[in-house]
């Protein structure tokens, strides 16, 4: 098993003190979490000249079942192992069940990094 960053204790089981605070550039961003809605998205600056499309909200997504894509409406979100709270809210994910019209599919994308939804169909 390998090392997730230095131990807490010393050798002698004293704790250790943390060096630093993290620094602005080490901070993170409010997650998007993207809702089942009319389309609205937000661009953000990343790292070089790249930009992150966040997608707020969304109920379209590209469902792809034996090589064939399709692009469906979202109903509903029936099943999320990220967050149990997140299916009351319709909140989309990765990993995410959603109800299309096209049936039940998975999500495979990041909504909050890519800015729209790719699905498997299910079953």
């Amino acid at each position: 098993m390998k090392d997730q960053g230095r131990s807490t204790r010393k050798r002698t089981g004293g704790r250790l003190k943390h060096a630093a605070n993290k620094k602005r550039h080490q901070l993170g961003r409010e997650p998007a979490e993207t809702t089942v809605g009319e389309t609205r998205v937000r661009y953000i600056d990343s790292r070089g000249t790249e930009q992150k499309v966040r997608a707020l909200s969304t109920n379209l997504a590209q469902v792809a079942d034996d090589g064939e894509v399709v692009e469906a409406e979202i109903e509903d979100v029936v099943e999320n192992p990220s967050n149990v709270n997140y299916v009351r809210r319709n909140i989309v994910t990765k990993g995410a069940i959603i109800e299309t019209s096209e049936g039940r599919a998975r999500v495979t994308s990041r909504p909050g990094q890519t800015g729209h939804v790719n699905a498997v169909l299910l079953g």
